[in-house]
């Protein structure tokens, strides 16, 4: 939608690097690009929310089936290569390095156990902790960062801002956390009233409706995955109509996207072999406490 003529980004007639883009002139460029994504989310969510709650996306689930929602992840995640792209190509070394560290530690270190102490029944003895296994995407990338981190001090990473592999360096943002305000509360409306406008509504809705078949697919491949029977057309219904809430919700505190189940989630699990066991509720439940707090803002 964004790519649109209307929206495109204003044209530079001077030297970039000697305007201030934090100034209200520029700061309603982009509010207001985040005000029409906000009410084209908003509408758009309506149809799903019906689509859900009305039971109708259990009526077409005999229409959807592997020859729809294989091409139909296939299309989403095609977009995705570009930035993937980009954002290896800052530095293809720390990429494949990180690359094969997941690789490593998900596929051929998943078996090794590390003994960690553990009190219990009274006294103290160790354990196998299967940290591979867990966390090979978040060891993978501590240790790419830390990479980064030994290279940018002793100045192997280029300092010029035009030179390959500058970005690379861990110093080169620091002040975006510097500027950060320690808290801020979002509340619906920050950005402005939200604006409707028809192409961006049909746009969204497009969307939605891709969105819509790969959710079922996701449904189905994570029930597989944790051994749980398939999810029946009730559960599939509120599903979708609770996504669609969930868009709503997005779209009033104007995060500028919609929210959806992600297939790249449902590959995860497979990865890291995280799912829930009977017994093992408590688990999730006490990760996700201490997140709250720093994931309120």
């Amino acid at each position: 939608m964004l790519s649109l003529p209307a929206w495109k980004c204003p044209e530079w007639t001077f030297n970039a690097s000697l305007v201030n883009t934090s100034s209200p002139e520029f700061t309603e460029e982009w509010q207001k690009r985040i005000r029409e994504l906000q009410g084209a989310i908003m509408v758009a969510s309506c149809v799903q929310m019906l689509v859900g709650f009305s039971g109708l996306i259990g009526f077409l689930m005999r229409f959807i089936g592997p020859l729809t929602i294989t091409p139909t992840i296939t299309l989403v995640a095609l977009p995705l290569f570009d930035s993937a792209g980009d954002s290896a190509g800052v530095h293809w070394g720390v990429a494949a390095t990180t690359i094969f560290l997941i690789v490593l530690f998900s596929q051929y270190l998943k078996n090794v156990g590390i003994p960690v102490p553990v009190y219990g029944g009274k006294k103290c003895h160790t354990s196998k902790f299967h940290l591979f296994q867990v966390f090979p995407v978040l060891l993978a990338l501590c240790l790419s960062w830390l990479l980064c981190f030994v290279l940018t001090i002793t100045n192997a990473l280029p300092t010029a801002p035009t030179a390959y592999g500058h970005l690379s360096r861990t110093d080169t943002k620091g002040n975006v956390l510097s500027q950060a305000p320690w808290f801020r509360f979002p509340y619906p409306g920050q950005w402005g009233v939200p604006t409707i406008s028809l192409a961006g509504v049909f746009g969204i809705i497009a969307g939605v409706i891709s969105s819509m078949v790969e959710s079922v697919g996701d449904y189905y491949a994570c029930a597989r995955l944790v051994g749980a029977p398939p999810p029946p057309r009730h559960a599939v219904n509120r599903g979708i109509g609770i996504e669609g809430l969930g868009c709503l919700l997005a779209g009033a505190w104007g995060t500028g996207n919609g929210t959806t189940s992600y297939s790249e989630n449902i590959g995860a699990l497979g990865i890291t072999r995280v799912r829930p066991t009977p017994g093992s509720h408590p688990r999730p439940k006490a990760g996700v406490k201490p997140l709250r707090p720093p994931g309120i803002p």
